[in-house]
């Protein structure tokens, strides 16, 4: 039996705040390859949760206080190779602002028909899936 070689390095819990028919996105200082547009994310600390990393994120990058509404799926992100969780998070508190300022470079909440303009290579299905439903109903 063969064992197949992962990646050693901690997951990434990105988080999917909607939020007045938008979604909110963050723009790197640094790119991770391709990715320049993202959700609010970075490593699972050791011990923690996804969903928990996830509303820590948030907190961190955009100075959001959120809460975990559900958790939307996983993959071996194509572009980066890193395990990334998405979980889908209702706004509780704060304006959205560049906290981060080391990390971020800006943000902006994007609606649906806007999306492929931030992310042009498509999202994960089951995160298009839930904003498809929460963004267009």
């Amino acid at each position: 039996m063969t064992q197949q070689k992962t990646d050693e390095r901690p997951g990434i819990a990105a988080a999917i705040v909607v939020h007045g028919g938008r979604v909110l996105m963050v723009r790197r200082r640094v790119r991770e390859g391709q990715l320049s547009w993202q959700f609010p994310a970075g490593e699972v600390e050791p011990g923690e949760e996804r969903e928990d990393a996830a509303v820590r994120e948030t907190q961190e990058e955009a100075g959001l206080t959120v809460a975990a509404v559900k958790l939307l799926g996983e993959r071996v992100h194509p572009k980066t190779g890193r395990l990334m969780s998405y979980t889908a998070c209702e706004m509780l508190d704060g304006t959205a602002h560049v906290a981060d300022t080391e990390e971020l470079a800006e943000l902006a909440w994007v609606a649906h028909e806007e999306i492929p303009q931030y992310v042009p290579y498509g999202l994960f299905e089951p995160v298009q899936q839930y904003l498809d439903a929460a963004l267009l109903s």
